[in-house]
């Protein structure tokens, strides 16, 4: 479960996930490296 939970908040799949709801690169890209600081902080 773990794992799958890391995969699932893994900032390139939200990424991901940002630009298949329809998010253009630019806005998506700048959402994903505030939320990759935190990520890697919080791990």
């Amino acid at each position: 479960m773990k794992e799958s939970l890391r995969h699932l908040l893994n900032p390139l799949h939200v990424f991901c996930r940002l630009k298949q709801c329809g998010i253009p690169s630019g806005p998506a890209l700048r959402v994903c490296s505030y939320y990759e600081r935190l990520y890697a902080q919080l791990l």
